[in-house]
């Protein structure tokens, strides 16, 4: 029982358990046993790289630190941009519903059509990053951004066009919700996650809070409409950079270079060992030699590069496509997600991650009830400026598990004998549980007393910004734990929680003000709501101690074969 964790009885090694020191009295070996493994001796204590990377100069763990991370940022801006999208509206509530003739409930569901575009979509796209990877699908999604903000803001007064031209912006966002983090699994080691993991989570929900900010401004001196086409325009600066700056950075490596993935992986080796890769990658002869690929050809597969395998040129580095990952049926990939929730591990991470988003977006939807009325009779300026304390909240979410998230890591495995658990992530709920909680109910218990005066509007928005610091927190534990304990299942499992906290936060912003009036109050939604994360966050505690276990069992009773979808 390793610092808490229960061993499965009857298994030698758990995929996900590995070997995270070098070890001086066996160099370079890892729990199974195997040797020659490849190290980082950058450090003052050598670490065993996981995964493995192999000897392609085409893998992108073999990549440089600074090229990887120029992806990370790049991507990560781009996302900035994609998912400001969902509260844009937020410090407009009124002006839109005044301009439309709508309901403040009307006003809200625009929002809400975002969050189920986005949900939606992610479902489609994931089988296409499986097969294909996730650069098309990153580029695509930004197009849809550029094309769709532009319909945005030329619908005039039109509610149904507006509303279409929101749920196409949340089809462009998915890619960067579903597969951003996903990236991050495939560009760096289990040592170099956690920071680049809380950096991607502050550029999909950070920027998220600072939008109304400047959306308030732009409002009373532009129009509401000039919100949607800044975000087109820039979106339109930033496409270059993707394309020329972000190459492809899913990669098809064998299993036994790769002690941090398993299923698939094996089944692509298995696939190359009989020789079904070879011979259809004669079909393609531009692809196997690392040619400029536009489109997809036939069903090639993408080959497994070695120390002989030629470096790609820049140019090669473009192409849309250099090969499929896998040789699986589209449908069998789309069915994929659905039976991980059946495996308490996704179900937990959907909670951690989806409840305390949704009650973010109904904080959101209340802002506007509290505030656009009197005494304070807040316009597009003031509301946008509400949301500061939340972004600050966000940047001190990212500090917090960013500093966290990887020295916890290497603690506690030293603590450990030098054997990484993926469960040592779920401590960093332990801080989320604290100020997030602590901020809900805050929130709860003073948001209602402001209009009397009793509080300055300060003092909720204070809260709102710890719920937002747990918020952050707890969605670079679940990503970094589903990354780490299910490598080979981390696009399914994001999806899995996207589509979660999508349907969730939809049906907030469908219901937050009938549920306000019909509670007599903010105080008893958000209290309950507050109660109800308390107890998300606390099954965090047999999930710590039986989430090794449950690795086991999972492995040895593979969901998805017993579905038949692997």
């Amino acid at each position: 029982m390793p610092l808490g964790i229960l061993n499965p009885k009857g298994v030698e090694h758990v995929p996900g358990t590995t070997r995270y020191f070098d070890c001086p009295d066996r160099p370079q070996i890892d729990v199974d046993g195997h040797s020659g493994l490849k190290v980082d001796r950058s450090g003052k204590q050598p670490i065993i790289l996981i995964p493995q990377p192999s000897d392609d100069p085409n893998d992108p763990l073999n990549w440089p630190l600074w090229k990887r991370d120029l992806i990370t940022f790049t991507l990560s801006f781009a996302a900035i941009l994609a998912t400001a999208l969902g509260p844009i509206l937020a410090a407009n509530t009124l002006t839109i519903s005044g301009l439309f003739g709508i309901t403040l409930t009307k006003a809200a569901l625009l929002t809400g059509y975002f969050l189920l575009g986005a949900g939606a979509a992610a479902t489609f796209f994931v089988p296409s990053g499986r097969i294909w990877g996730k650069r098309h699908l990153f580029i695509i999604g930004i197009c849809l951004i550029i094309a769709s903000s532009a319909w945005a803001g030329s619908t005039g007064k039109n509610y149904g066009s507006l509303a279409a031209a929101r749920a196409v912006q949340g089809i462009g966002a998915a890619p960067f919700e579903s597969l951003l983090n996903a990236a991050v699994g495939d560009l760096y080691f289990v040592h170099q996650r956690g920071s680049r993991m809380a950096f991607t989570n502050l550029a999909v929900f950070g920027g998220a809070f600072f939008t109304p900010i400047l959306v308030g401004k732009i409002t009373r001196s532009m129009g509401w409409w000039w919100t949607f086409y800044f975000v087109s325009i820039f979106m339109a600066a930033t496409l270059p950079a993707v394309f020329l700056l972000c190459p492809e950075t899913t990669y098809r490596r064998e299993q036994k270079l790769n002690t941090d993935t398993t299923g698939e992986d094996q089944a692509l080796a298995n696939e190359s060992k009989n020789g079904h890769s070879t011979e259809q990658m004669l079909e393609v002869p531009e692809a196997r030699q690392g040619g400029f690929v536009i489109f997809p050809r036939s069903s090639a597969l993408q080959p497994i590069g070695n120390s002989a395998t030629p470096k790609k040129s820049f140019l090669e580095s473009l192409s849309l496509f250099d090969g499929r990952k896998t040789n699986e049926r589209y449908w069998v990939l789309l069915l994929r997600p659905f039976p991980l929730l059946a495996n308490p591990a996704f179900i937990w991470g959907c909670l951690i991650q989806g409840t305390m988003i949704g009650w973010t977006v109904l904080i959101g939807v209340i802002l506007a009830a509290i505030f656009i009325g009197p005494p304070y009779l807040w316009r597009e300026v003031e509301a946008g400026y509400a949301y500061t304390g939340p972004f600050i909240g966000a940047l001190i979410g990212y500090l917090i598990s960013g500093l966290l998230a990887d020295p916890l890591a290497k603690y506690l495995t030293r603590r450990n004998n030098g054997i990484y658990e993926p469960e040592f992530r779920i401590l960093l709920v332990i801080p989320m549980l604290i100020i997030g909680c602590a901020g809900l109910f805050g929130f709860g218990l003073t948001a209602g007393l402001v209009i009397t005066k009793k509080y300055t509007f300060w003092v909720p928005l204070t809260f709102f910004a710890l719920e937002v610091a747990g918020m952050v927190i707890g969605a670079v534990s679940s990503s970094l734990y589903i990354v780490d304990a299910y490598r080979d299942l981390t696009i399914e499992g994001f999806t899995i929680m996207i589509i979660f906290k999508n349907i969730f936060s939809f049906g907030l912003t469908f219901s937050a003000y009938d549920w306000v009036i019909a509670n007599n109050g903010i105080r008893t939604v958000m209290v309950a709501a507050a109660i109800v994360q308390v107890v998300v966050c606390l099954l965090s505690v047999p999930m710590y101690i039986y989430g090794k276990r449950v690795r086991a069992f999972y492995h040895r009773n593979d969901l998805l074969a017993l579905t038949g979808l692997r």
